[in-house]
Formats: structure tokens, sequence, C-alpha cells
């Protein structure tokens, strides 16, 4: 079933940003890098102009684009805006509605529904033909309504979660001169930060980029420092790239090549950079591609590939079934024409037409009651992951604790207290332009205004060496007015002692030996044992022949270190009730953080978490896949790790067969976010991780996340129960027919009776998205089980031909319908029985306890089925009967009627308790 669900992922896709969708056409692509030899290369025309600005200086392509080293004007880049119109990939066309209609009617079921209306009309049976017509165009128009309003309620949600980028703007009363004229400095004076949704971007703006930022467009490099970029998703090369304001490489190499460009749909691993946008939207290189794969497939979702499973279920049982009957039938009436039809409507029979429509509603139901929770879903299919999972991964800071972290401690390396320390972490923080994070804003919070006043006016920034997760540090160089330059370096204390030679203890400097060392980690370890997480601060004093114009990382060497800036972050109280919640729903956590082992242990034992052995990133460096999927099978806590790491463990879950969900907000997080099988993040994250993300919650806490997962868990449980009462109930019928077929001499049904209650059927079902779910169901973790659809088929489908076969025996024998000039008085009966069955089965089988009295179904379940069960029996006893060829029932019928509908729900229930004994209830 290529086509379900498959207007929500056109919507999905029509985001600009499409990280790791681009991965998958890629793949689709043929696993090539996007570059020379590659099968799908750059439009020529769109590669000449991005060459062209690689050549050209930087001060003539703002000038081309009427711009200037501070950016666009606000009233500039409106005018740009509507004459250009938005930064977005028109890849996936919103399709005209009756190109959107043809989709809806397009798949293998309604087809086969109009074929048969196409015979029927060739044989000159109109009645049939009005009502397989009616089918048609029930599921066609149910399913066009309810994806056109599915689709307006995703691009509701998703507006809600936006990426935006930091735009430069004049400073209010600056008045620009020649671009040209203007030099490219790191401070940009005279210039005003702005956040800007990346839609609302056009050609000559000029944005500022630190890690974590997705590129939003083609652009060219105007400053660059230590800046790395992932074009993973363009070149299938997984090392990052370093960029440079000036290409260096051989102009006569692919674009993606080239030093100076960046691209659309990349990202920001470490370093800072200011960006002249050149190309935006179709015209970017990303848009360009993708539209020129859009009509290529793309690939089966794990969700597809479950509902394609269930499907085939049911498709290889009619196969086999409707052959049966079209022999047996022709063999025993001797009209195979006649045989024909009755194996077609059965074949019509055991199709699920509505479950495109079903599935639809369902999870666009699912996505507004969870935007309500404040959890927005990107991709609709994720929402049956969500209620699969049981493993969730979660970093600490922010989701186990109150994400408002607070200095709580300034102290030199002995544990003393020290202003110099936090003065020193003051100026770091304060001038670097990089990644900041919630450690630098508590610094910089806590410092008092004076102090922030005298340290802002006595220095000024020289350079700064940009933070990366490799080195777990970042530096700035400061100066005073002296003759020195300071190169002041905060960060992780391992990383940070590794390019220290000495320590400073007052007017001392003591050498690093390994008594000191021993001393120091040990007051580290003490603070950390309070819960404290500690950030070491070191610096080294450049003397005159010293001094550069611009430093890197391999000016981080010979520091002294300081001391400590030592951070509280409490644990939130929702925690602890969220795990245990989350532990009752059958939803293990484990916690993967980047802080230390000690840190960790104190949050996690604070929150009731059960911590054992934590292990260690290091550890897991050394470790074989066959020895991490057992490692984290045993463990729950790991620390000391790095992106690679948490990818890694992500993997080995899944390998074990786990459904696994990655909840993080950091560019860090981005490579688990992905490996997950549900990536979850915050409003508030990276773009690079928002991105990479399935879900996205408002609100960062685990009880919100509780929330989601029953959600999910209730969306997919209504689109089990239409499954599994679809194939129950036609098993039941075909069983029946075959029987009957075997011994009447005349059919038990015509086709059009068959067609007429499935189609009444359908219009029953139409409700289930709307259904209540038992509170038991949503306990555990739900997957898709066509083994338990066969076996669930094989058990109930044969109850209900029980008393299909005893109302052919009361038929026959109490009533007299035992010959063909008697067989309308048959097929009535059997019609009203058969479709009242069906109605009772949704109410029996869509729950574990007693239907009506232990579980009741939703208002507008239970008035559909009523009002069916009534059409059913008005039928043929109203002046409409002989129009389908149906007659009025004896009133003696009815007591029969009630006694086979009770029998019926009491062995239903009898099995039913039996079933979930030896093989659980999903």
């Amino acid at each position: 079933m290529k086509n379900v669900l498959k207007s929500f992922f056109e919507s999905f896709l029509r985001s600009r940003h499409m990280l790791h969708h681009f991965e998958r056409w890629q793949t689709l692509l043929g696993s090539k890098p996007v570059g020379t030899g590659s099968s799908v290369s750059m439009p020529p025309d769109i590669a000449k102009a991005l060459g062209a600005a690689s050549r050209t200086d930087a001060g003539e392509m703002l000038l081309k684009l009427n711009s200037s080293p501070r950016g666009l004007s606000e009233g500039h880049a409106q005018v740009l805006r509507k004459r250009l119109g938005s930064n977005e990939v028109r890849h996936e066309q919103p399709l005209p509605w009756w190109q959107h209609l043809w989709q809806c009617y397009r798949n293998p079921f309604n087809l086969l529904l109009t074929v048969l209306a196409l015979v029927s009309y060739v044989t000159e049976d109109m009645k049939a033909t009005l009502v397989i017509g009616s089918m048609v165009v029930l599921s066609t128009v149910l399913r066009f309504l309810q994806e056109s309003r599915s689709n307006k309620a995703a691009d509701r949600l998703k507006a809600m979660v936006s990426n935006t980028s930091t735009v430069l703007r004049p400073a209010p009363g600056y008045k620009a001169g020649a671009a040209g004229d203007e030099g490219f400095d790191t401070t940009h004076a005279g210039t005003v930060r702005v956040e800007v949704p990346m839609r609302d971007l056009v050609p000559g703006e000029v944005i500022a980029l630190s890690a974590g930022d997705m590129i939003p467009a083609d652009c060219r490099l105007l400053t660059a420092k230590d800046l790395f970029i992932s074009q993973s998703a363009l070149t299938g090369e997984a090392m990052p790239v370093e960029k440079f304001v000036v290409d260096r490489g051989d102009h006569a190499a692919g674009v993606l090549e080239r030093e100076n460009l960046l691209f659309m749909g990349t990202n920001v691993i470490s370093g800072t950079a200011t960006a002249l946008i050149v190309h935006t939207g179709d015209r970017a290189f990303f848009g360009a591609l993708a539209q020129r794969v859009t009509a290529t497939d793309r690939g089966t979702s794990a969700f597809q590939a479950g509902i394609n499973r269930v499907s085939w279920v049911l498709i290889r049982f009619m196969l086999v079934m409707a052959p049966l009957v079209l022999v047996i039938n022709g063999v025993a009436k001797g009209d195979w024409w006649e045989a024909a039809l009755f194996a077609l409507s059965i074949a019509v029979g055991l199709t699920p037409e509505m479950l495109p429509m079903i599935v639809t509603a369902t999870l666009a139901k699912g996505a507004v009651v969870m935007s309500r929770q404040k959890v927005i879903v990107k991709r609709l299919e994720a929402i049956h992951n969500f209620g699969a999972m049981d493993v969730l991964c979660t970093d600490k800071t922010g989701t186990l604790t109150q994400d408002r972290i607070v200095l709580e401690r300034h102290t030199n390396a002995w544990g003393e207290g020290s202003d110099h320390v936090l003065q020193l972490a003051y100026l770091n923080s304060f001038h670097q332009t990089g990644l900041k994070n919630l450690l630098d804003k508590a610094v910089l919070s806590h410092a008092e205004l004076q102090l922030e006043t005298r340290l802002q006016t006595a220095y000024r920034k020289i350079d700064e060496v940009p933070f990366d997760f490799s080195r777990r540090r970042m530096s700035v160089v400061v100066a005073n007015g002296g003759s020195e330059h300071l190169l002041i370096c905060k960060g992780a204390l391992e990383e940070i002692l590794s390019v220290c030679t000495s320590v400073e203890r007052g007017a001392e400097v003591l050498a690093l030996d390994a008594e000191v060392l021993a001393r120091i980690h040990r007051v580290a370890s003490e603070l950390n044992a309070q819960g404290l997480r500690v950030v070491a601060v070191a610096s080294r004093s450049l003397k005159t022949e010293a001094r550069k114009p611009a430093y890197g990382v391999a000016d981080e060497s010979g520091l002294t270190l300081l001391g400590y800036v030592a951070f509280l972050d409490p644990p939130k109280e929702s925690t602890a009730p969220a795990l245990r919640a989350l532990a009752e729903h059958g939803v293990a956590v484990k916690v993967l953080t980047g802080d230390n082992e000690l840190v960790t242990r104190k949050v996690c034992t604070d929150v009731g978490l059960e911590v054992g052995r934590i292990v260690l990133g290091r550890e897991i460096e050394d470790m074989a896949d066959a020895d991490l999927r057992l490692v984290v099978e045993a463990h729950q806590v790991f620390a000391k790790l790095t992106p690679a790491h948490k990818e890694r463990i992500v993997h080995a879950l899944h390998a074990n067969g786990h459904v696994v969900g990655f909840m993080g907000d950091g560019i860090n997080d981005a490579p688990a976010l992905r490996a997950a099988d549900i990536g979850i993040s915050v409003d508030g994250a990276v773009d690079v991780a928002k991105e990479s993300a399935d879900i996205i919650l408002l609100e960062k806490s685990l009880m919100v996340l509780e929330q989601g997962v029953i959600q999910g868990r209730r969306t997919f449980a209504n689109m089990l129960k239409y499954i599994k009462l679809t194939a129950s109930s036609n098993f039941g019928n075909v069983f029946s027919v075959l029987v009957a077929s075997a011994f009447l001499p005349f059919l038990p049904m015509l086709p059009l009776h068959l067609l007429v209650q499935n189609l009444l059927y359908d219009v029953s079902q139409i409700a289930i998205p709307f259904d209540n779910v038992d509170e038991e169901f949503l306990k555990s973790p739900q997957r898709w089980n066509p083994a338990d659809l066969g076996r669930f088929m094989v058990f109930f489908g044969p109850l209900s031909s029980v008393f299909d076969i005893l109302t052919f025996a009361v038929m026959w024998f109490v009533f007299a319908a035992n010959t063909v000039g008697h067989q309308t008085l048959f097929q009535s009966g059997w019609f009203v029985e058969g479709l009242l069955s069906q109605t009772l089965i949704v109410h029996l089988i869509r729950t574990r306890k007693i239907p009506f009295l232990q579980s009741r179904a939703a208002w507008p379940l239970l008035i559909m089925g009523a009002a069916i069960a009534a059409v059913g029996i008005w039928l043929p006893m109203g002046p409409l009967a002989h129009y389908f060829k149906l007659q009025a029932l004896p009133l003696m019928y009815f007591p029969w009627l009630v006694a086979m509908l009770v029998g019926y729900a009491v062995l239903t229930q009898a099995v039913k308790g039996w079933h979930a004994r030896r093989y659980g209830w999903q």
C-alpha cells in the first residue's frame, strides 16, 4: 500500500531543511556523492552561478546583491521577499484538489471495486453498479476529506515549531557607505543581530553562524573562524570539512568542493562565521536537486512496511479464498458467471478498502491531541513508533534536571573561593560568539553589574578559538591596552588539564606534578559528589613576541590552571514520578550524558533512577559491537560520552530488537537523534537537533513525554482495531460462504447483498478513530505483528461462522427457505444476521473486558453502530426490499436473531478470555 499516508509525507517533505530525508534520497539515487562522477550532478546554471560567487571577491558579491557587511535593512529585505517569495523548497507542491482526489481513489481496493462495477454495468445489473459505485465514492471522498483536513492540521502544527537564522541588520541611525569600501571584522560594529524565520531569508542577507546552526540557503563566506561544516547530506562524506573565506583549491574542481561556499541543508559542526546568502528556495542546490528527485520513490518507511505486511496477510487470504469460492459455486450450481460475480464480491469483502482513511484519520486525530499536550508531531508516522517505543535514551541536563543552571561556586584549584576565576570565566563567556550554552548564561547572569561594566570596558576581544565536541573546551583572546594578549580557556577538566603545564595558587605558580594532579582531582571529585558540574578555567599570557592577529587550537598549550566554576542544576520535582510512569508503561529509561560519572550518579540517585555501574565513554571506545549489545542491556547510565558513543549505543539497542527513542537538544545529540527509531527534541534546541527529530516537545519534560507515549499507543490501538475487526469478520463470512456453497442449491447471498453489507459495515467503522482505549492496552509498547493477526483471524473468524451456520439451519428448517423459489427469504435472513453480528463484533473485540459493562465504546461508535444495525433491519422490512432483492422477514425470526447474537457474544467473550491468557491481548 504505497499510497497509505502519502499525503502526510508530502506535507512534511515540503519543509525546507530535510537533512535526514536528503540522506534517504541520496540512497535512492545510488548512494553516491553528488559531486564529480555522481549519478545526479548539480544543475549547470546553478553550478555556474555558485562557481562565479566562489571566484568573485566578497566585496564585489555584496555590491552585486546590493548588500553590505552589515546586512540588508529590514525594508529592503521585505521588498525582496515580496518579489522573490519565501525561502522554501517547493519539491513537493501542494497537489491541486483534483490530483489529490485521484490519488485518494487510486488504490488497489478501489480499482478492484471499479472493475466489479464495470462488469455489473456491462451485464446490465444497475443495482449492483450503483452499490459498488457508492462504495468507491464513499471510500474516496472520506479519505479525500480526512487527508485535506489532516494536511491543514499538520501544517498548523509544524508552524508552531520553526527554525530561525541570525541575520545582521544596520544599527538604527547607521548610514552604510559603498559595500566594497567596508572591511570584514569580527565585531560587526554598527550592526544589530535579529532572529528571522528561515523561510523569510532573501539573497543579500548576511547571516551569523555558530555550532549547531543549519545553513538556510546557499551562501558565500565573508568571515570564518575554525569553521567546520557537515556536508554528508550532500556529498556522503562522513567527516566535516573546514571552510575558509578564500577558496584555496582548484577552481576546476566541483562546486561542492569550494571552500568558501556553504550549501542549504548542511550544518555547522564547530566554529563561527558570517556569510552572504546567494541563492534561496528552489534556486539553491538543495532545492534544485529536490525538484529533480520528486518523482523518485522515497522507499518504504517502517510504518508503511508494517501496514504492507498486514495488508498482504489479507491479500494472500483473498487470493486463496476467492478462487475456492468460484470453483465450489461453479461446480455445485453450474452457473459459472454468477459464481464469478459472487467470488469477486467475496474478494471485495476481504479487502479493507477503508484502511487508508482510517489510518489517516486516526493519525491526524492523534497528532492534534498530542499538540494540546505540548507535543508537536513532525512526521505523523512517528506516532506509531512513539507507541511502540520500549527504550528511551535521554540526556541528563534539562530532562532529569530543571534546566535552570546557576553558578554555585567559583574557586581556585584547591577549592578556595576566587573572584579572579569568576572574572576570567566572565570574560570568556562574554566574548565568545560560538555556541553559548546554559553554563555561559549562568556565568553572565551571576556577575554583578559593576563587575560587568568594568570588565567590558577594560578588555577588548582579539580573537577566539570556538568550542567543539572533540576538544570540549573553547578560548578567547583579549587585551587590556597593554602589550600582552591574554588567552582564557574554559572547558571540561580533563581536556583543560591536557593543555596545562602549571597551576596557580595565590601568588604561586606550581608545576603539575603527580601530587598536585591528585589534589586537583580530589577537589573536583568532592564538588562533583555534591552534584556540582565543574568547568575548569585556565589562562596564558602572550608577550609581545608571541602575539598574533589570529589564534588557533595550537595556541591552547602551556596554560596555567586557575580554578573552577561549579554549577548546580537541581533535579525536577516531576522527574521521579515521570520515570515511574514510563516504567509502568513498559518504557525503560537510559541516561546518556557527556557529564562525568560523579555528577551523573548524584542526579540519577536523587530522581530515584537505579544506577548500578556507570559505563564510561572510554570503555565503549574499546568495545566490539557484540560486547556493546550486551552492555547496553545490562546497564542504565552512560557518562562521559561523545556524539559517536551515543549513536553507537542507540544502534546497539536497535540491534537488540528494541524500538528506541532518543531525546536531545544539542548538536552533539544530532547523530543519535537520526539513528533512533524516534528522535525527540525540544523547541529551544539547536537547529540541527530539531531538524533531526520526529517529535518536538514544547515543554522539556519527561511527564509530557509519557503523555505522548500514551497517545501514540491509543492511536495505534484504534488502527489495530479496524484491521482485527475487518480481518476476523471477513474471514468468518468467507468460511460461512464456503460451507453454504457446498450444500445449498442456490447462492447463500447474492453479490449485491454482500456488497451492500460490506458498504454498511464500512460506514459503521468511520468512528473508530474516535473510540476509547482500555488502560490495559496502554501499559506496554505496541507493534505491528502480522503473525498475531493471522492467528487472530483463525480463532475469531470461525466463531461468527458457527452462528451463521445456525442461521442457515433456522432459515432452512424453521422457516422452510429450502428451495430456489424461497432463496430470497434465506438470503434476507442471513443478510440481517451477518450485518448485525459484524456490528456486534466491533464491541466484542475492541476490548479485553466485558463490552458495554466494563468497557464502553465512545459515543460516536455506539451511535454509528446502532444506526447501521437499524438500516440493516429496515432494508428487508421496508419499501426498498424489492429493489435490493430482499424480502420481509417473519416476526418469529427476530427472537431467533436475538438468541443467536447473545450466544455469539457469550462464546466470543469466552474464547477472548482464553486467547488473552494464552497469547495476550494486543
